[in-house]
């Protein structure tokens, strides 16, 4: 064979090598007894390439699923494995665990379930106490999409002492009251005993409520914020108050985004990128045990 045909045989099979050999994490899927919820609570998890022969505790992200949906969505749709695999390998991330839970509610304690205080109470002691996880507001991200980055922010402002930054991925996140067309108005969470959308308990849990006693305390959690800029909930909007509210408050700790799209996973998929790059460098870096 030619030296150069040999050459570029060699250079093929180090290449397939290379792609053979990267950096490959992995999802389970899990449940355990929620206290709080009485029934089980079940989560999907990505464990960084090396978690199972190591003994490095590890940076968590709480990434959470939108209305109507469960914890496979971003590991099915959101393509996470492929996307977390490839920023580690690039060094834009650290080697870091990713938690999908999986809720009924809004993420808040509505008139379904008490979907807030499991989270805090049930599913993060539980993940801390059964994985390498750093088990300190260093250590902990919080994202979602849609009704999960109202829950995002709501868990951001309401308990600042907890994470490490966030992203907010086209957040449900409205002031005053949602659109005609979102799910608020026909989710359990926040229907009445006549079955009527309680105006009185979105007020209590919005981020609304929150915000003013959050930028009164020392703590700042940067935050990542985006919207399509066809979103048919109006998004772009609602999510422009919350960044200019937040915005002045910590200048140089919050990110916007008005990207091409409507409320669909092109839009959350092709940003997750840039949105975990963002809050990653808010966080700890892997630590011996």
């Amino acid at each position: 064979m030619p030296r150069r045909s040999l050459l570029a045989c060699l250079l093929a099979i180090s290449s397939f090598s290379f792609s053979e050999l990267s950096l490959a994490g992995t999802i389970t899927h899990h449940s355990f007894d929620s206290d709080v919820l009485e029934r089980r609570y079940s989560y999907n998890i990505y464990l960084p390439d090396g978690y199972a022969a190591g003994n490095l505790a590890y940076p968590v992200l709480y990434l959470l699923h939108g209305s109507g949906g469960n914890e496979n969505n971003w590991a099915v749709k959101g393509k996470l494995r492929a996307t977390v695999d490839r920023l580690i390998e690039q060094g834009d991330i650290p080697p870091a665990i990713v938690v999908m839970p999986g809720s009924r509610s809004w993420w808040v304690d509505g008139h379904n379930e008490a979907a807030e205080t499991a989270f805090f109470s049930d599913l993060v002691p539980h993940i801390e106490a059964s994985y390498r996880a750093i088990p300190d507001r260093s250590g902990r991200l919080v994202g979602g999409l849609s009704a999960g980055g109202y829950g995002t922010v709501n868990f951001a402002l309401e308990h600042p002492d907890m994470f490490a930054a966030a992203a907010a991925f086209s957040p449900g996140s409205y002031t005053p009251y949602p659109p005609p067309n979102s799910t608020a108005y026909t989710h359990p969470a926040f229907l009445d005993s006549n079955g009527e959308f309680d105006k009185a308990l979105w007020d209590r849990l919005n981020y609304t409520q929150y915000i003013d006693s959050y930028k009164t305390q020392e703590l700042v959690v940067p935050m990542y914020i985006n919207s399509g800029d066809h979103d048919v909930l109006d998004i772009a909007y609602h999510a422009a108050v919350l960044y200019q509210a937040l915005r002045e408050h910590q200048p140089d700790r919050v990110e916007f985004r008005v990207v091409d799209g409507d409320h669909d996973w092109t839009v959350w998929s092709n940003t997750l990128p840039e949105a975990l790059t963002y809050i990653f460098r808010f966080a700890s870096r892997p630590v011996g045990r």
